[in-house]
């Protein structure tokens, strides 16, 4: 499945990587050079340097046969125009926009985009909710929602996972850690002994279905105040 995702930021980066690491086809479209070497060095030659919302662009980029099309950068405006040129102009069977300001949705999708993500909706839904003592925070759904998620959690002090190595948990399928931020330092992809200490944030790919059994798995035996 070939996926185009317009914006290398922090969503753009975790979106491509759960994408490359479940075996699927991505080119990443970013106007920023320095964005663009810095994805360059981490994934290989699946970056093109560009402006998402020009037909040159995409159609160098093969929008044609993309199968998805998501834009997740930071601007409404420029995920908007960019969904709108590949679908109308490449038909791209589907199109996927990062919404920063929720009162646009229902424009996104009058004009015929496909799905929309609002990071702010997230964050509401969760405030509403009766949260968990160890939240696992959802931060975009892949897709059409219901194949994966990318999530984060914060292994907590006690938990049964802390002073283990990562190949030796028994994840929850499909499951996968995709970065691992230790306490003041920056993200990092993690091997398979990469150990755990507590305080540590891990944004991993999962299921709907399987979300709270992976934050069973990484924070049973926690230290409850």
């Amino acid at each position: 499945m070939y996926n185009i995702i317009v914006g290398g930021g922090k969503v753009g980066y975790f979106l491509a990587r759960g994408l490359l690491d479940q075996g699927h086809e991505v080119l990443i479209v970013e106007r920023d050079p320095a964005k663009c070497e810095m994805l360059t060095e981490e994934f290989g030659s699946v970056v093109l340097q560009g402006d998402g919302c020009e037909t040159a662009v995409l159609d160098e980029a093969g929008a044609a046969r993309a199968e998805n099309f998501i834009s997740v950068t930071g601007d409404d405006e420029v995920n908007l125009v960019a969904c709108q040129v590949a679908k109308h102009l490449f038909h791209v069977p589907r199109a996927i926009a990062r919404i920063n300001n929720p009162k646009n949705e229902p424009i996104f999708l009058k004009i015929g985009i496909d799905f929309t993500v609002s990071s702010t909706n997230v964050i509401l839904e969760h405030i509403e909710e009766e949260l968990p003592a160890y939240p696992l925070v959802h931060l975009l759904r892949l897709l059409d929602g219901t194949a994966y998620g990318i999530v984060e959690v914060k292994v907590p002090l006690g938990a049964q996972v802390v002073g283990r190595r990562l190949r030796d948990l028994r994840l929850p399928h499909p499951s996968q850690v995709l970065l691992i931020v230790k306490r003041g330092g920056m993200p990092t992809v993690p091997a398979p002994d990469t150990m755990l200490e507590a305080d540590d944030d891990l944004v991993a790919l999962t299921s709907p279905e399987t979300a709270e059994q992976l934050r069973a798995v990484l924070t049973d035996g926690a230290t409850r105040s």
